[in-house]
């Protein structure tokens, strides 16, 4: 459904924006390694609450699409008072309105992806899932590359703007959406419906592994969050072209997205996910080598070749081994432990980093890779794997 891709990317795109446009936001007015990882920190980290109860909420309800133009509502308003405040006021207001626009934040990821079993034939689900990436890495090939363009030649201040516009574009998009039964509830207790999920993302061997190794993922990605524009001070170049790096990385990611698509449902979901992150933290291990720009944006590309298969297998793990009636549960509960970690990240690096240097942060984070993906195997002993097919629905 065209409708459904144009109304996730733009939302994602304004989100992709967000989490690279604040660090400049607050490092441009401030010069404030530290503060910039905590205000991050604050806008990922009330979704390790929040998700599991919207996810709950989602599969008990038909309002879905109501949730979501809230959810860019809010984001705009947000980024709007950030505008105002940083660097003019108090520095806890920069992170007390990050919270609120993060307490939302899994709607954007998990609460888009939970419908597609709603929406697309079990037969059409890997196809759905191969697009569903591409939609993830669109915006986060357009998100930061857009925001480091608009803030070298124009301000930082103009991306945060462009962010209130996209948020507003999809609102418009989210309209269009078709409206969607609830899938779950039933006689079950909000706070059962709430336990369901964690439960079984704990429970169930084969979505532990691959939950573990993406949510680990996600906090070493918090970190280069913050290292990135701080190395390219190092190199000779402005804190805004860190986000051509996260361009170069997710073109590579998109390329192997699309050349896999049909190969991926050849093997365990889990096992993709796994190997991926695990080649991708090997590549991240010469990142410090490169002496040059352009040499650091060839190994961007060659990382994002590594990851990309993560993303579409992590979904498929989230399908095939949940019944449908824990989508939205699964879905934004998994989407908020990763984004919480990848808070936790941020506030780390922006206290380890000027200690440590970009050079060993790099390098930690390239280890810190190979040790989720172990630790993520080491979580899911053998077991005979249990999948849930969805119910046709359209």
């Amino acid at each position: 459904m065209p409708s459904y891709y144009l109304a996730a990317t733009l939302a994602r795109f304004a989100d992709e924006m967000v989490a690279f446009t604040l660090v400049l936001l607050v490092l441009d007015r401030t010069d404030s390694p530290t503060l910039a990882g905590i205000t991050g920190a604050a806008y990922a980290l009330p979704a390790i609450i929040t998700g599991p109860l919207l996810g709950a909420w989602l599969d008990r309800t038909s309002h879905r699409r109501s949730a979501l133009a809230v959810n860019q509502a809010t984001l705009a308003l947000v980024m709007l008072g950030l505008l105002a405040v940083v660097g003019h006021s108090a520095t806890w207001l920069a992170p007390a309105l990050a919270a609120i626009a993060g307490a939302t934040l899994p709607l954007v990821s998990g609460g888009f992806t939970s419908m597609l079993p709603s929406l697309f034939r079990p037969e059409r689900l890997a196809r759905a899932n191969s697009f569903e990436s591409v939609s993830f890495s669109a915006a986060t090939i357009a998100g930061p590359a857009t925001a480091a363009t608009v803030a070298a030649v124009v301000s930082v201040d103009a991306a945060v703007v462009l962010i209130v516009v996209a948020a507003a574009c999809s609102i418009v998009a989210i309209s269009r959406l078709p409206a969607l039964p609830p899938v779950g509830g039933g006689g079950e207790s909000f706070l059962s419906s709430v336990v369901g999920g964690l439960l079984h993302l704990a429970r169930t061997p084969r979505l532990r592994a691959s939950t573990v190794t993406s949510t680990l993922l996600m906090g070493f990605t918090g970190i280069l969050l913050i290292a990135l524009p701080l190395h390219m001070v190092e190199l000779g170049m402005p804190k805004s072209a860190a986000g051509y790096l996260w361009t170069a990385i997710e073109l590579g990611s998109v390329t192997t997205t699309l050349v896999l698509a049909r190969l991926q449902s050849r093997w365990h979901p889990e096992y993709v996910v796994m190997l991926s992150v695990a080649l991708y933290g090997l590549v991240l291990l010469t990142w410090p080598l490169a002496t040059t720009f352009a040499v650091l944006v060839v190994l961007a590309i060659a990382a994002g070749l590594t990851e990309g298969p993560a993303l579409p297998a992590m979904f498929a793990a989230r399908q095939q081994y949940s019944p449908p009636h824990l989508q939205g549960r699964v879905s934004t509960t998994a989407a908020s432990l990763r984004v919480g970690a990848s808070a936790l990240g941020q506030a780390t690096a922006g206290v380890l980093v000027p200690v440590i240097g970009t050079h060993t942060a790099l390098v930690t984070v390239g280890l810190g890779l190979v040790a989720a993906s172990t630790l993520g195997r080491l979580t899911s002993p053998h077991t005979p794997a249990t999948p849930h097919r969805p119910a046709p629905r359209g």
